[in-house]
C-alpha cells in the first residue's frame, strides 16, 4: 500500500482521529488474563479498518498496578506481563504498516516506590542528594509524627507518607499527589530534567510518534513552607487561574516543555505531546503552543451536557483560544479515568423522563474525573440508564466531535456502544482511588472492563477459551455488543464509527468553523469545502435545509432531522 501524504505530513496529528488503547484490557495474545502487545498487534487489521489516524498506548511499563500502570517503576522497559521491548517494535511496526502512528504515555509527575531512584533515595536517609530528586520534608510534631502540612491527596488520604529511615526510625515525609505508592518527581532537580529526555529519546528512537503527557499540570511545585497554613490544596484552586498554585499549573511548568520541544524537533517529522492538563482553556493553550507541547486536551466537552448551549460555548471558546496560540483542540468524551460517555448521556436521559428535571452531568461527576458520582455508588444499576436515548446522544455527540477542528480522541471500546460496567463487586476492583476512598468513590475500573471480540467464548474473545478468565470480569450482556456480531449488522454501532471515520478523512479542511444561525435547540456550524454539520439537542424533529446528506447518527433521516441526533450535508 503506498504511504499517505497524510501519514507523512509533520502536522498529521493536528486533525487526528486518535484511539486509546488500555493495554491490559484490549486483546490478550497469551491467554493470562492480561491483555499485551502482542495481543495489539494481532488487532492491527482491525484498527486500520476503523479508519483511525493513531493509537495511544496507555502505560505498559513495568509496574506494582497500584494504579494501573501510571505507577511506574521503569520508564525504559515493558511490564514483562504485558510484552518484551521486542514485542513493542513488533507492534510499532505493524501500526507503521498499517499507517496508523502511535502515541504512548508519559508520566513525568510522579513514579513508582518500587523505582531505583525512590528505593535508593529510601535508603540514603536525610539530607542526601539521592532524596533531593523527590520532595522529602521534615515532619511537625514534637518528634516529626505529623506530616508537613495537611494537604489531601487526589486518591483520598494525605498527601504526605513517612519513612522508616536506615536506622529503623520512623523519619521524614515525601509528598506524593495521588497514592503513596506515587511519589511525586522534584524538578528542579537536574537529574530529573535530564533522565526524562533520555526517556522521550529512548522510545522516539524506537518508533513513538508522539507523548500523551499525563498530569502534564503538575510536574513544578512551589513546596514554600507559606502554604502549610492553608488546610487542603483544594482550598486555593482559583490560584490555578495564575499560575500561582503550589502543586497545579504553575507558569515555571512551561520552561520544562520548552525543553522537550527542542528535543521533538530533532526528529523528522517531529514528535508531538498532548497535554492531559486540567486547567482552563486560556491556560491549557500554553500546553498546546508550538513551542511546548503542540495539543492539549479539552475535557469540557467531556464534562458538559448533552445541552446546545453549552456546546457553542465550550466549542467557541476552545476554538478561539487554539487559533491565538496557533495549537491545536484535541476533542474527548470518554477514556480510561471517566465514566463511558453512552453511561453518561443515559443518566441524564433518564432522570429527564422521570422527572422532567435537567441534570447536569458536571455535577454528576462532581469535582474531579477521578470522583464518582451517586450511580456507581448505589451500585451502576442499568434499570437507572436509559439506554437508548443514551446511545442516541452519544453517537450525536460523537458526529457533531468529528465534524470540529483538531484532534479527535476516542477511547477503546466506544466505537462499540459500549456503556460503563456499574455493577462489579468491591472484591474484583483494582482502582487505589475505591481502596482509599471508597465512601466517595467508586473507581474507574467499570470503564476498564477488557472488551468483547466474539459473543461466545468464556471471555468473549478478548483471550483463550482455555485461558486465564480477564482481569475484569465481563457481564454476560457483553455479548451483544461483541465486534462479530456488529460487523454483522447494518447500522451498527461499530459500522457508524467506521462510516463517520472513514468519511471524515475525505472532508479534512483547514481548521476553521463558521456558525450558522445556531439558537434554542440546534447547532449548525459548517467547514471549508461546503460541508456542513446540524445538531439537534431538542426532543422534537426539525426540517432539515436541501442539500446531499452525508451521514447522520440516526437511522431513516430524509427531510428531518429527529431530536438528539446529528447529521452532516453538502449544502
Amino acid at each position: 500500500m503506498p504511504t499517505s501524504s497524510s501519514f507523512l505530513s509533520p502536522d498529521w496529528w493536528r486533525q487526528a482521529a486518535v484511539y486509546q488503547i488500555y493495554p491490559r484490557s484490549f486483546a490478550d495474545a497469551n491467554g493470562d488474563g492480561i491483555g499485551d502487545l502482542a495481543g495489539i498487534t494481532s488487532r492491527v487489521p482491525y484498527l486500520e479498518q476503523l479508519g483511525i489516524d493513531a493509537v495511544w498506548l496507555s502505560p505498559f511499563y513495568p509496574s506494582h498496578l497500584t494504579d494501573g500502570g501510571y505507577d511506574v517503576d521503569d520508564y525504559r522497559d515493558v511490564d514483562p506481563r504485558i510484552g518484551t521491548l521486542g514485542d513493542f517494535d513488533e507492534m510499532v511496526g505493524a501500526l507503521h504498516e498499517a499507517q496508523i502512528k502511535i502515541i504512548i504515555d508519559i508520566v513525568p509527575n510522579h513514579c513508582s516506590n518500587h523505582h531505583e531512584w525512590f528505593t535508593a533515595a529510601v535508603a540514603a536517609g536525610p539530607g542526601s542528594p539521592e532524596r533531593e530528586r523527590f520532595h522529602f520534608r521534615e515532619g511537625k510534631g514534637l518528634s516529626g509524627e505529623l506530616p508537613p502540612n495537611s494537604w489531601g491527596a487526589a486518591f483520598g488520604g494525605p498527601a504526605w507518607t513517612r519513612v522508616q529511615e536506615p536506622d529503623g526510625t520512623m523519619g521524614q515525609w515525601y509528598f506524593h499527589m495521588f497514592s503513596p505508592e506515587q511519589p511525586d518527581w522534584n524538578w528542579d532537580h537536574l537529574d530529573v530534567q535530564n533522565d526524562f529526555l533520555e526517556t522521550l529519546r529512548f522510545w522516539s528512537d524506537r518508533g513513538a510518534d508522539g507523548f500523551r503527557v499525563d498530569v502534564a499540570h503538575g510536574c513544578a511545585k512551589n513546596m514554600d513552607p507559606a502554604y502549610d497554613v492553608i488546610r487542603d490544596i483544594r482550598d486555593i484552586t482559583p490560584l490555578c487561574l495564575d499560575g500561582q498554585h503550589p502543586t497545579h499549573d504553575r507558569d515555571e511548568i512551561h520552561a520544562i516543555y520548552r525543553q522537550w520541544r527542542t528535543l521533538f524537533n530533532q526528529y523528522n517529522p517531529p514528535r508531538i505531546g498532548v497535554a492531559e492538563a486540567w486547567v482552563p482553556p486560556h491556560r491549557a493553550a500554553l500546553y498546546a503552543s508550538k513551542e511546548e507541547l503542540g495539543q492539549a486536551f479539552s475535557f469540557e466537552l467531556l464534562k458538559a451536557d448533552f445541552n446546545a448551549h453549552q456546546f457553542r460555548s465550550i466549542i467557541e471558546k476552545n476554538v478561539r483560544e487554539a487559533a491565538g496560540h496557533d495549537s491545536s483542540i484535541t476533542w474527548v468524551f470518554s477514556n480510561h479515568d471517566v465514566v463511558r460517555h453512552v453511561t453518561r448521556y443515559g443518566l441524564t436521559a433518564h432522570q429527564d423522563s422521570e422527572d422532567g428535571q435537567h441534570i447536569d452531568v458536571s455535577r454528576l461527576l462532581e469535582n474531579s474525573p477521578y470522583d464518582g458520582h451517586g450511580w456507581l455508588l448505589r451500585g451502576g444499576s442499568n434499570a437507572e440508564v436509559d439506554s437508548d436515548s443514551g446511545t442516541r446522544r452519544a453517537r450525536a455527540a460523537t458526529l457533531l466531535m468529528l465534524a470540529l477542528p483538531g484532534s479527535a480522541y476516542l477511547y477503546q471500546g466506544e466505537e462499540l456502544g459500549l456503556p460503563e460496567v456499574g455493577d462489579l463487586p468491591d472484591e474484583v476492583r483494582q482502582d487505589p482511588a475505591f481502596f482509599r476512598d471508597r465512601e466517595n468513590t467508586i473507581g474507574r475500573d467499570g470503564c476498564r472492563v477488557p472488551l468483547p471480540w466474539t459473543a461466545t467464548g468464556t471471555s468473549f474473545g478478548f483471550g483463550d477459551d482455555d485461558g486465564e478468565l480477564p482481569h475484569l470480569p465481563q457481564p454476560a450482556w457483553f455479548a451483544s455488543y461483541a465486534v462479530d456480531t456488529q460487523e454483522q449488522a447494518i447500522g451498527s454501532h461499530l459500522q457508524f464509527y467506521r462510516n463517520a471515520l472513514a468519511l471524515r478523512r475525505e472532508l479534512q479542511a483547514a481548521e476553521e468553523l463558521t456558525w450558522h444561525g445556531s439558537d434554542g435547540d440546534v447547532l449548525h456550524f459548517s467547514r471549508p469545502g461546503n460541508w456542513h454539520c446540524l445538531t439537534n439537542f431538542g426532543k422534537k424533529a426539525i426540517p432539515l435545509p436541501a442539500g446531499e446528506l452525508l451521514i447522520g447518527s440516526a437511522g431513516g433521516i430524509t427531510d428531518e432531522l429527529p431530536g438528539e441526533a446529528t447529521v452532516w450535508m453538502k449544502l
